[in-house]
């Protein structure tokens, strides 16, 4: 299923330049993406401010220095610009409380690392072409 995303990005949060390499590639071959990378938190939520209308999903890891993940999802949920955007989290937690937190959050999708980037590419064109919360 492939929808016409002209105009519209993916905004990758992830402090870890390989990791965020590796997303860039998955998501390239996504037709029309834009593809945006921030290397923290902080950055992202500026990207949202001042491109809001160009994001159409958010992909995160939780643990980065200073705002993590969990800031950023509440931030983006709480936002009335942001609030319906798929949001898609990708970590290395192992705290077996992460994913109803997260849940709790409305994330629409959370893999651990290591993912399968099929997996991931498949969610994410999934999200962007329903527009709605899957899991």
């Amino acid at each position: 299923m492939k929808s016409d995303l002209q105009g519209g990005a993916v905004l990758i949060v992830e402090d870890a330049e390989t990791c965020a390499s590796t997303l860039e590639i998955i998501f390239s071959s996504i037709g029309g993406l834009k593809i945006l990378i921030a290397d923290s938190a902080e950055r992202a939520w500026e990207l949202l401010e001042s491109r809001h209308e160009d994001i159409r999903a958010l992909v995160t890891d939780l643990h980065m220095p200073g705002m993590d993940g969990f800031e950023l999802i509440d931030r983006v949920r709480t936002n009335q610009l942001h609030a319906g955007m798929p949001i898609v989290v990708i970590t290395g937690s192992t705290d077996p409380h992460v994913s109803d937190r997260l849940r709790q959050r409305g994330v629409n999708a959370v893999f651990a690392k290591p993912y399968s980037p099929a997996l991931v590419r498949e969610k994410l064109e999934q999200l962007l072409g329903n527009d709605t919360q899957i899991e």
